[in-house]
């Protein structure tokens, strides 16, 4: 079994900008009252010009600079998204002929919030039993259109983009193994389509799920990789609501030294997108360094929910 480590990480976050003004005029709502529930000030909306695809070839691109990896190089390609516009074709063979990576594999991963999280361990996997070199795996969501913009309890939480990780072989693993987790009972705490192009969501019992199952997921990817929640040099949450991310740094008594990712107050839910984006942040400001040791945690829609954790580039 070979060691597998993420070797370069990328973003694609839209140019335009959408605050809450612009969405509390239209749902009855306030810029305090969507600060006070979701944290989000301001969300990047793509434009016309930036599908699912442009923007995930956009944030592949930039991760493989980043590693140093020519495209030919990449074996497979692992995309996460729940916005293409329709089942078929997925986005990804197309993302791999764009970047250059024509011997690559490629699949979509359809695990909603959490799927860059189940992609990077995928890729993980593959790259430790040989059966791949380099994974590009990307999450990107264009979730703006699927959104009702007069819903009040969804119109302010979503935001476009796209972030990505280079996955392969190093001298010392950088990828922990993968925390799972799941409750598909059939019930009303998931988000769902309300329609074929609308989302909906049950938020007060998403919120609770969350807060009380991913304290003890987010030890156990710990525990995987060894280690305690207080060795971590930073935590990066699925950038669901700044709530969330409160109640769950609170459970877990993260010291201060621990950076935190709140990358949902200028960005909303990205879905996928959410954990690399904020990865990217963090890692190109400087608030964490190669060999940094990050908790990824992913979770939405399903419900689905993993988590790893991973070395810094």
């Amino acid at each position: 079994m070979r060691a597998a480590a993420v070797l370069g990480l990328g973003s694609h976050r839209p140019a335009l900008r959408v605050d809450n003004h612009a969405i509390a005029a239209r749902t009855d709502s306030s810029d305090e009252w969507i600060r006070e529930r979701s944290g989000i000030v301001t969300r990047g909306v793509a434009g016309d010009d930036e599908s699912t695809v442009d923007m995930a070839a956009s944030a592949g691109g930039k991760a493989l600079a980043a590693a140093g990896i020519d495209a030919d190089a990449v074996s497979l390609v692992l995309l996460a998204t729940c916005s293409m516009p329709g089942p078929l074709p997925g986005g990804s063979p197309e993302v791999a002929y764009r970047l250059g990576a024509t011997s690559a594999g490629a699949s979509d991963v359809g695990a909603g919030c959490a799927g860059f999280t189940y992609a990077l361990s995928m890729a993980a996997d593959a790259v430790r039993t040989g059966s791949a070199d380099h994974v590009l795996v990307i999450g990107s969501e264009k979730l703006t259109p699927m959104v009702d913009p007069d819903d009040r309890g969804t119109a302010f939480l979503f935001g476009d983009g796209a972030g990505a990780a280079v996955g392969g072989a190093a001298a010392v693993d950088g990828i922990g193994r993968g925390a799972w987790a799941t409750d598909g009972e059939p019930h009303a705490a998931r988000t769902h389509h309300r329609t074929p192009v609308q989302l909906a969501m049950n938020g007060r019992a998403i919120y609770r799920w969350a807060t009380t199952s991913l304290p003890d997921l987010a030890r156990r990817a710990c525990a995987n990789a060894g280690i305690e929640p207080g060795d971590l040099a930073a935590f990066v949450p699925h950038q669901a609501n700044l709530r969330i991310t409160e109640s769950v740094v609170k459970s877990l008594k993260l010291p201060a030294s621990v950076v935190v990712a709140r990358d949902v107050v200028d960005s909303g839910n990205t879905s996928a997108a959410s954990v690399p984006l904020a990865l990217t942040r963090l890692h190109e400001q400087g608030e964490v360094r190669t060999g940094d040791q990050v908790l990824l945690l992913g979770f939405g829609a399903g419900l689905t929910a993993a988590g790893q954790v991973v070395r810094c580039p």
